[in-house]
Formats: structure tokens, C-alpha cells, sequence
């Protein structure tokens, strides 16, 4: 992990006196003007360096089914939700005693929305969605639902009002609104001083340590934000030192089973706090702040917790006997991976970190969505039948657009004084590398239907920089060529590969990466079967597609590897889409002399007919047979 600070970083600010209730109510006032002023000015050199950093989501366009994922989100559903009715109009009473909308996560969602796309329909639902959200904030700054004695105690107010606050700051961000920044920071304001008043006093009404952090995530990141934009340490010190959350002091084990509370048990809330933890790094650098996602990424690719699907949890726990049904892979499990993936690869430069992303992004993300875009799911199960979420607001929809907005700056990063590439997607972006010097670049892909990736470089000079490419694990034998000449290093999987060289516009570099088919080995409760992938890209059965399969038990299936044939073009799910056909054996019917029975067609992941992933195979020992490349050296593979 690369981290670098200038020494003063880790000095500790001079801690403020407390209330006479224990509380830090009123701080502004205590902290010495110096000091702030001191932060204001030399705060930017104190944050800790990343081995990559994204590009701003301005500078970056998304073509291919990433792309055309993310357009759909807006158009069918961002811009299809009636906003006045689901949103906006439970926020003028504000008099219930509890209960959850999701308004801060669709602010943040859109306002990244709006600056990705410039689309004028989009910025006018953002400035909707701001403005009339800062004309309930009262007096005292709040922004919510709740009754006044609710406020901030109630179950999820604080997880509502801090995402508010995480989009107002975000939209200062992007859109320079002073008028959000101020509102976001009122806002925050009164969530530090209520609870400092009674510091004693967890959220949520359980008593409990460990569910506090259920009913408040978001808390940090929201904090966090505000002390990146604004310097002010009030925000710092109340994630490090307040007495019921110092966030540096987070250590939670992975335990195994569902507390809709519980930071040890709910992995969304687990990952949550991760991703927090690693955004303080980069403010105060301390290398066990990396300490709980190592565990998760442990326990996902050593304890069998990641499922095949590229996500992982059982309704939305944590789980590690690899069952696929029925409420598997929790749309804001996938989310937080996928962010917590990002934050990792950001800061150690790992490319596994990217290998898993893909596998995320490709299948259980996206089947999560419908085709085309409008309906969103809680859970996307490996077997058995799919069902869309019945609400537009709440938790996993919002998180769902809230990820989709993000993924524009996970595509490509800056690395050191050039750039790196992580996802393979139709796309283009520009870039700034100092010096004067800017760069283009645009690839021209199918991926994931086929593994050529055809990488343009335009910078503005020639110019010597480094760029680098992500080989994925599942690729033995990539290859590269440099305007049509091979490279004369090794290109290994699972490694990223690093090109330095200087760089002219019009330079090309190609990437092929062979696709195969391959089977993978199903562990704990799917030993014995298969599931079947190319490349990132994950195949499933719909028995609507495929006849003589009513009322056939899909987990008995038995399909003969030798048989499989394919990619063949199918774009009943996506445009440039793919699928396989495969022989099988009704269920009972394989012998060694007996001949398949079945004619069936898989089709990706992401089709929402599907209702089986893993698959009998005549023999289960085969050496055709591989292991997930994504499970490390130590996993049980049993």
C-alpha cells in the first residue's frame, strides 16, 4: 500500500473541551482560529497519495453494455420516478415517529448522473431535487421525515439525513451550489450537536454498539466529504474521536448469519464501513485502516464467501456455504463491493481488485436491473425465480443508481504520471498530465462478447508516460502489440500490465485476450456441479427459452461438457449479447451409454428468466474442470 504524507498529517490537533454533558455541541467556537486557518491552507498536502486515482466522471464517456446500462438507468429509470410523490412530498410534514425514503441517495445519484451526462432533463431534476430539499431544512438545519423527538434516535435518520448531506456536499462538488454546501453542513451540524448532547445515547434504540453502525451508515462518508471540501475539523475530529464512533477504532469480525443491524453480520453495512475507513486514510494515513477489508476480501475469495456471480450474502448477511437461492446477492451488497473493489484498487494498485470488480459489475450488478433499464431488484439469486423490488425508494434501488453513477470512474485511472486501465468498454476520455501535456484516449471493444480491445492514444506532445493494462485471471494467453508490433515483455494473467514509453497521437494498442468457455467448479452446497463463463460474463438457463424443461428439477440437470458450443449472437437481452448451447440429461437419465436428451440454450447472467447457474456434470473430477480464478491459494475449493 503506497501511502505519503508530509509530516505534519500526523500530528494531533489539540483536542477541544468538552460540554458540560460530555458532548462537543458548539466546537466551531472552542477550536483556536489559527488552527483553522492553518488547515485551510496546507490541508490539500495531507492527504495520503493512492498508487491510482479515478478520473473526474466529467472527463470520461461510456459506450458498450456498461455504457448502455448506465443510460438506461437514466432514461427509463432515474427520469421515469415520480419524484414529487415517492421522494419529496414525505419531507414537508416531517412528523412521523420513524421511517426510511432513500431521498438522500437519489440527490447523490443524480447529481453525479448530471454531470456525467450534461443531459438537460437530468440537471433539471437535480436542481429540483436540491431545491426543494434545503426548503424544508428548519432553523436547527434538519432535513428529514422525523418528529422532533425521533430526530437523529429514530431507526435510519441519521442513515437518511446523512446521505442527504453526502449529496448536497457532492453537488458543491460538481456544480459549485454554495447554497447545497451551506445547507449540507447545517445539516451535519445538527447530527453532531444532538448527539453530542447526549453522548451516551446510541441511534436506533437498541442499546447496542454494534447496530448503531446499521442505523447510522453513511455517517462517515458524509463527515468525510465535508472535511475534504471545506477544511473544517469539526467534521474530522467527530468520525476519529466522538465517543461512540471513532471510526479509526472499527474492528469488527465476519460472522455468519443475518442482524438487520449488525456490523458484524450485515456485510452492506460491513463493507460500509470499510470503504470509510479507507477514505479516512487518505486524510489521516495509518496502514490498519486497511485492516477489515483485507478480511472481507479474506473471507470472500479464502472462506467461500463471494459467489460465482462475482457478489456475495444471504438475504443480507454474510454466508460462506455458496447457496444461490432464493435471496442471494443483495443489490446494495454488489454496490458496496464493487466501491469497496474501487477503493482498494485505488489505493495498493492491485488488478485482482479490478478482476473481481468486472465479475461484479458484468453479472450480479447488472442482473439486478431489467433490460431495459426501468425495474430494479433486492436480490439477484443464482437458482430459482427472480423478482423486481415493488418500490422506487428505500435502500437497494437507490444504492443500485447510486453505483451505476460511480462506474464512469472506474473505467480508467490516473497512475503515477500516466493512466491505467481497468474495465474493457467501448469508451473515450481526456485527461490532464501535467506539464502542459493532455491526453485522449478511446477504445474501441465488444467486451464482453469478445476479448480485442483496440486502445487510442492521442496525447498532445509526445511524451514519455507509463500506461497500464489489466490482465484479467481468466486470460492464459493475452497478448499486446504497440502500432501492430509485439511488446518485448511477458504478459502475465491476473498482473497489470505496464507499457512506459513515449507516446505520439496516433499510437494504438491492441489487447487480445482469447475467450474460452470455461467450467468452473461449484463449492460447499454446489459441489458436484458447474457453472459455465467466458471471459467476465456468466451463463444461466431460462427454462421459457428452452423446451421440454416444465416441471424438470434444473439443479438435476446433468450437461455434457464436450458438447458446448458457442458463443453464438443473441441480443434478446442486450444488444451484441451472447449465449451457449450445451447437450443434458434430464434428470435420472445419464448413463454412460445413454445419449443427452436435452437441446438447451444458456444465456447471460443477466437475463431475468434465468433460474440455474451451477449444473450436473458426468464426472464431477474431470480435469476439464477448473477452479473460480478469483478464489485465492488457501480457499477450501471443497
Amino acid at each position: 500500500m503506497a501511502t505519503h504524507s508530509t509530516s505534519w498529517s500526523m500530528m494531533r490537533l489539540p483536542r477541544p473541551a468538552k460540554s458540560e454533558s460530555g458532548g462537543w455541541a458548539g466546537r466551531r467556537l472552542l477550536l483556536p482560529a489559527a488552527w483553522v486557518l492553518f488547515l485551510a491552507i496546507a490541508a490539500p498536502w495531507a492527504f495520503a497519495a493512492d498508487a491510482m486515482s479515478p478520473l473526474d466522471i466529467r472527463e470520461v464517456k461510456v459506450g458498450g453494455e456498461i455504457g448502455r446500462r448506465i443510460d438506461v438507468t437514466v432514461s427509463a429509470n432515474l427520469l421515469g420516478i415520480d419524484v414529487e410523490k415517492s421522494f419529496l412530498q414525505p419531507f414537508r410534514p416531517r412528523n412521523l415517529p420513524d421511517g426510511y425514503i432513500g431521498l438522500g441517495k437519489l440527490i447523490d445519484a443524480t447529481v453525479r448522473f448530471a454531470a456525467y451526462t450534461g443531459d438537460p432533463r437530468v440537471l433539471a431534476l437535480k436542481k429540483q431535487l436540491v431545491a426543494e430539499a434545503i426548503k424544508t431544512q428548519e432553523p436547527d438545519g434538519y432535513i428529514g421525515i422525523l418528529a422532533p423527538p425521533s430526530r437523529v434516535w429514530g431507526v435510519y435518520d441519521i442513515h437518511e439525513t446523512s446521505h442527504i448531506v453526502l449529496g448536497l456536499a457532492n453537488d458543491y462538488r460538481y456544480f459549485g451550489e454554495k447554497a447545497s454546501l451551506e445547507a449540507a453542513r447545517k445539516l451535519a451540524d445538527f447530527i453532531i450537536n444532538r448527539w453530542s448532547a447526549e453522548p451516551d445515547r446510541f441511534p436506533g434504540g437498541t442499546g447496542k454498539r454494534a447496530n448503531m453502525y446499521g442505523v447510522t451508515t453513511g455517517l462517515d462518508a458524509a463527515l468525510l466529504t465535508l472535511y475534504e471540501q471545506t477544511k473544517d475539523p469539526r467534521y474530522l475530529d467527530f468520525c476519529v474521536h466522538f465517543k461512540q464512533y471513532q471510526l479509526p477504532k472499527w474492528n469488527a469480525a465476519i460472522k455468519i448469519g443475518f442482524d438487520v443491524m449488525d456490523d458484524e453480520r450485515h456485510c452492506y453495512i460491513y463493507m460500509a464501513l470499510c470503504v470509510a475507513q479507507m477514505q479516512l486514510n487518505r486524510i489521516q494515513p495509518d496502514p490498519k485502516l486497511f485492516d477489515q477489508a483485507h478480511r472481507a476480501i479474506d473471507f470472500l475469495t479464502r472462506q467461500d464467501g463471494l459467489l460465482v456471480s462475482g457478489s456475495c450474502s444471504f438475504h443480507e448477511g454474510w454466508h460462506s456455504d455458496q447457496c444461490g437461492t432464493p435471496d442471494v446477492s443483495e443489490s446494495c451488497a454488489t454496490a458496496y463491493l464493487t466501491r469497496m473493489l474501487d477503493r482498494l484498487l485505488r489505493a495498493e494498485g492491485d488488478s485482482r481488485y479490478g478482476d473481481m470488480m468486472e465479475r461484479a459489475v458484468y453479472n450480479a450488478l447488472f442482473a439486478a436491473q431489467s433490460p431495459d433499464g426501468r425495474q430494479l431488484r433486492y436480490f439477484s439469486p443464482l437458482d430459482g425465480k427472480r423478482v423486481y423490488f415493488d418500490r422506487g425508494t428505500f435502500c437497494c434501488p437507490n444504492n443500485f443508481r447510486r453505483i451505476m453513477a460511480e462506474l464512469p470512474m472506474m473505467i480508467y485511472y490516473r497512475m503515477g504520471t500516466g493512466l491505467a486501465v481497468n474495465l474493457y468498454t467501448a469508451s473515450t476520455a481526456k485527461m490532464d498530465l501535467g506539464d502542459g501535456l493532455s491526453l485522449a484516449v478511446r477504445q474501441e471493444t465488444d467486451y464482453p462478447r469478445g476479448g480485442d480491445v483496440l486502445v487510442h492514444l492521442d496525447p498532445s506532445r509526445p511524451a514519455a508516460f507509463p500506461l497500464g493494462l489489466r490482465i484479467p485471471r481468466w486470460c492464459a494467453e493475452a497478448s499486446v502489440t504497440v502500432n501492430d508490433q509485439p511488446i518485448d515483455k511477458a504478459v502475465e494473467p491476473g498482473k497489470l500490465l505496464v507499457i512506459d514509453r513515449e507516446w505520439k497521437a496516433g499510437d494504438r494498442v491492441r489487447l487480445r485476450m482469447p475467450m474460452e468457455f470455461r467450467l468452473v467448479k461449484g463449492r460447499k452446497l454446489q459441489a458436484g456441479r458447474v457453472a459455465v463463463l467466458r471471459g467476465p460474463a456468466l451463463f444461466c438457463l431460462n427454462p421459457a427459452r428452452n423446451e421440454k424443461l416444465a416441471g424438470v428439477d434444473l439443479k438435476e440437470v446433468t450437461i455434457d461438457p464436450t458438447s458446448l458450443e458457442g458463443p453464438i449472437d443473441d441480443n434478446t437481452i442486450r444488444p451484441g449479447g451472447q449465449a451457449c448451447r450445451v447437450r443434458a440429461w434430464s434428470p435420472g437419465k445419464w448413463s454412460p451409454t445413454a445419449a443427452p436428451d436435452l437441446a438447451l440454450l444458456l444465456t447471460e447472467f443477466a437475463d431475468p428468466g434465468g433460474e440455474a447457474t451451477f449444473f450436473k456434470v458426468p464426472d464431477p473430477n474431470a480435469g476439464t474442470l477448473i477452479d473460480d480464478e478469483l478464489i485465492q491459494p488457501g480457499g477450501s475449493g471443497s
